[in-house]
């Protein structure tokens, strides 16, 4: 009996040990299993979710890598920099303040240098370095230190501060390590990356991170198109390279939230491909222009002219590519050389990577026909922005609760309002539909319910025809805002 029990025990022991095997198995392979699925997120194919380390990446990428100085003469007078530094802390309510302000405001101005620390990479083995506008803006000397210590002075070959790129170049007495310039647009978000830089004048500092979003815009210029990262970048990074797992470069490290921790902004290397061309062959970058003042559409506008995308014209300037062509005021645009427009960003950034002198496809519609325009693209020399004014001459009231005048000739370059098309909403009287609806002062009817309106009779007798209780739809221009579509009840 004994030994029948203990050869039980054994064989159970056994049995428990192989289910005990089963279950861990079976637990791995579900970790491991190449179509996981975890709380609704299906894994396929599998993935090495973490790398061991970046070791051999920063040993081979960190070389190409530069930390920049540069010194800055400022002139200063006894003035605000005085003001700042020695005003207490009541400020002008400090006993002490106003004697510091005194003294120091009839102080002579004087000259003092001012450093700063940046970040940039070798991008050839001539020495061309690329690094951002605003590292080098201004500088008076510029020094280029290597990951191996040498030091070098660098010249400026040219900036486009639009995009806040620059390029400069050392000549150096040995070979330069270099780095190769990826694809920025094959980029995934959640994909892993590099930054190296300078933070804090930190040299080399090596973070990772993913991609956390593409196309981010910021506010920063004309051609936002941002790489958002978590990979820590902070003051002196500016410049300095985000690499990807194969060691090639896929943005340039440019800015930051103030107070927003772990959330960084890249410019796309594809974007500053041909900003670098141009800069090294030309010493500036020399963009198309159209001649178009555009705003995006929202849904209101979409509902309007019955499209689902492009971007509305609201100003066509004199004697520009656009207005030679035959293009108008109120065309949508819906594609250049083929290439669809769903937001002005898309127009901008075509338009600007069209080479001056070339010869665009734009196609537009046009109340509700698509037509096709060959433009000649002209140069964009400085930002052409709409200006605008507002004023109120002359009053005729309307029953909507707004007052309405005329444009004229006079009034409309006076006061910058464009052409003389439409009527100007000069005042709205509180609690009005008008009012309630949103229509404020300088508003610019341009349409009611599709039917173009010139002046105040237009305007009478449209509204006019409209029957009690049905929608009236204001088609107007908002100044330094653009068009937009206001319903009202009759």
């Amino acid at each position: 009996m004994k030994s029948m029990k203990k050869t039980w025990l054994n064989n159970r022991g056994k049995t428990f040990g192989v289910l005990a095997g089963v279950a861990i198995a079976a637990a791995y392979l579900l970790v491991l299993s190449p179509y996981t699925t975890i709380a609704g997120c299906s894994q396929a194919p599998a993935v090495k979710m973490v790398p061991q380390n970046f070791t051999q990446l920063a040993k081979n990428c960190g070389p190409a890598v530069v930390n920049i100085s540069t010194v800055k003469t400022l002139t200063s007078g006894g003035g605000r920099v005085f003001e700042h530094f020695f005003r207490g802390p009541q400020g002008r309510q400090d006993p002490f303040g106003r004697f510091f302000d005194d003294f120091f405001k009839n102080q002579p101005r004087r000259e003092f240098k001012q450093s700063s620390l940046g970040s940039g990479f070798i991008m050839d083995t001539d020495g061309y370095i690329v690094t951002n506008n605003h590292v080098i803006e201004g500088a008076d000397e510029i020094q280029v230190k290597l990951k191996d210590g040498k030091e070098y002075p660098a010249e400026i070959i040219g900036k486009d501060a639009s995009t806040d790129l620059a390029l400069i170049k050392i000549k150096a007495d040995h070979d330069l390590p270099v780095l190769n310039l990826g694809d920025s647009d094959k980029l995934e978000i959640g994909q892993w990356v590099l930054a190296i830089g300078s933070p804090f004048g930190l040299e080399h500092t090596v973070t990772a991170g993913i991609i956390s979003a593409k196309g981010r815009v910021i506010g920063a210029g004309p051609y936002d198109d941002f790489i958002q990262t978590d990979a820590s970048i902070n003051p002196g990074n500016s410049g300095g390279p985000l690499i990807n797992m194969y060691g090639e470069v896929v943005g340039i490290n440019t800015a930051i939230i103030a107070g927003g921790d772990g959330i960084g902004f890249a410019i796309p290397v594809n974007i500053a491909k041909e900003i670098f061309a141009q800069l090294k062959d030309n010493g500036e970058v020399t963009r198309g222009w159209l001649g178009v003042a555009i705003q995006d559409l929202d849904q209101d506008l979409k509902d309007y002219y019955g499209v689902e995308k492009g971007v509305l014209i609201s100003e066509v300037f004199e004697d520009d590519p656009a207005d030679k062509a035959g293009i108008k005021i109120n065309d949508i645009i819906l594609s250049i050389n083929g290439k669809p427009v769903e937001s002005s960003r898309d127009l901008t950034r075509l338009i600007a990577g069209l080479s001056v002198g070339s010869k665009a496809e734009i196609k537009v519609n046009r109340a509700g026909k698509i037509k096709k325009f060959k433009v000649i693209i002209g140069r964009r020399d400085v930002e052409k922005l709409y200006a605008s004014g507002s004023g109120h001459p002359g009053r005729m009231e309307s029953e909507l609760g707004i007052e309405i005048t005329d444009i004229t000739p006079e009034m409309s370059k006076q006061f910058n309002l464009g052409d003389s098309d439409g009527v100007l909403v000069v005042n709205v009287k509180p609690d009005s539909k008008g009012a309630k609806t949103g229509i404020v002062k300088g508003d610019i009817i341009k349409e009611i319910n599709h039917q173009p309106v010139e002046n105040v009779s237009d305007y009478n007798r449209i509204v006019d025809d409209v029957k009690k209780g049905d929608a009236i739809h204001l088609y107007l221009r908002r100044l330094n805002k653009g068009f937009m579509v206001v319903k009202i009840i009759k």
